[in-house]
């Protein structure tokens, strides 16, 4: 049964969300990053994916007051991402509680440090964040462009188990995703736990990456969007709840 992961982005503490990650085209809704995380936590959500884009932006994590008041007020699981690209701002992060940091910019730019972070907080500790575009990894807020493919930036961390796949040309478009790419990624990489993220505009891109066999999915837009409603979403997240316990 897939897990949906609600994502919820922030800038300057609100909560926003860009298209293809441009920040000139930001749209900011009315609920807090907590308001929502509250309503999620109603609805059966048991992980959050929360993310921090001035963090992105900037290089160091901005909004970690949101994600310990998140913490304390939800029995949510977080995984956190946004600017981590220093050892100090990693185990702040994990200090404050989030139960994985997301690493993207620094698996690329500094993929030795990234391994060694995986020796001071452990692997399971860690999502590798993979953001791509026409078939290359993006970096830095999806502002930079690498020349490695998702698979190559993949093969250098086959300790991280947990990966989030973002397709930049898809993200905030509710255009759908590509189910067949990444139902051969999972193929390829059946021990790891691929989070599908940017394109989901309805519940029937759910049941169908869910059919193909991947694990979980990030939903942001076509929730706030009303394409997937609260009722639908506590529906979904009984039935997983469900198959848990079956």
């Amino acid at each position: 049964m897939i897990e949906i992961i609600p994502a919820i982005d922030m800038i300057g503490g609100r909560c926003v969300r860009l298209t293809k990650g441009d920040y000139a085209r930001e749209k900011v809704y009315d609920a807090s990053p907590l308001e929502m995380a509250l309503e999620y936590s109603r609805s059966g959500v048991r992980r959050l994916h929360l993310v921090d884009l001035d963090g992105a932006k900037c290089g160091e994590p901005r909004n970690l007051s949101v994600l310990t008041e998140i913490l304390s007020r939800t029995s949510l699981k977080v995984e956190y991402g946004g600017g981590i690209r220093s050892t100090s701002s990693l185990e702040k992060v994990i200090a404050m509680g989030a139960n994985w940091a997301i690493i993207g910019s620094t698996a690329v730019t500094a993929p030795e440090k990234v391994k060694e972070w995986a020796g001071i907080v452990g692997p399971g500790r860690l999502i590798l964040g993979v953001d791509f575009s026409e078939g290359k990894v993006a970096t830095h807020g999806w502002m930079k462009t690498s020349a490695l493919t998702p698979e190559e930036l993949m093969d250098s961390f086959p300790d991280i188990e947990k990966v989030l796949c973002t397709d930049i040309s898809r993200d905030g478009m509710l255009q759908g995703v590509d189910t067949a790419y990444y139902a051969a990624l999972q193929a390829k990489y059946p021990s790891r736990e691929i989070s599908v993220s940017g394109g989901i505009s309805s519940e029937e891109d759910i049941l169908r990456l869910e059919e193909a066999g991947l694990r979980s999915v990030i939903v942001g837009k076509a929730i706030y969007e009303g394409r997937i409603s609260m009722e639908r979403l506590r529906y979904l997240c009984t039935r997983q709840g469900n198959n848990d316990k079956a």
